[in-house]
């Protein structure tokens, strides 16, 4: 039945003007809507929506993927130089080098926005 409709991701924020900021202005979403108490981002071909919630930032796991294929490098490398800083898991036994964790031909790294909510790129 849901196989075939889109679905989006929705993230609680405590603070909309930061997660503006932090989704339009660092990571370079579009914005498609500013309604009362929910902001919702155009990427892909999918929507990202943040609302207000006391339980901002609880999550934690990965609360969003991007699968960005061969543009993980220079996409890390924008976002360094927009002060985004990157986690680093050195329990997942992977290497690690300049934010990037890799496993063969396998990359990934992890970010929080400003509530702790944990984003995912990989090159896949």
């Amino acid at each position: 039945m849901l196989k075939d409709i889109d679905s989006s991701a929705i993230l609680a924020v405590s603070d909309l003007a930061r997660a503006r900021d932090f989704y339009h202005d660092r990571l370079g979403l579009d914005l498609s809507q500013d309604t009362e108490g929910v902001l919702s981002f155009k990427t892909g071909k999918t929507m990202l929506h943040v609302y207000v919630s006391d339980f901002a930032g609880t999550n934690k796991a990965n609360a969003v993927v991007w699968g960005v294929g061969n543009q993980l490098d220079a996409i890390v490398a924008d976002l360094a130089a927009k002060g985004i800083t990157f986690e680093h898991y050195p329990d997942m036994g992977m290497d690690y080098k300049d934010g990037v964790h890799s496993s063969g031909d396998f990359k990934a790294v992890w970010l929080k926005d400003p509530d702790g909510n944990i984003l995912h790129l990989n090159n896949m």
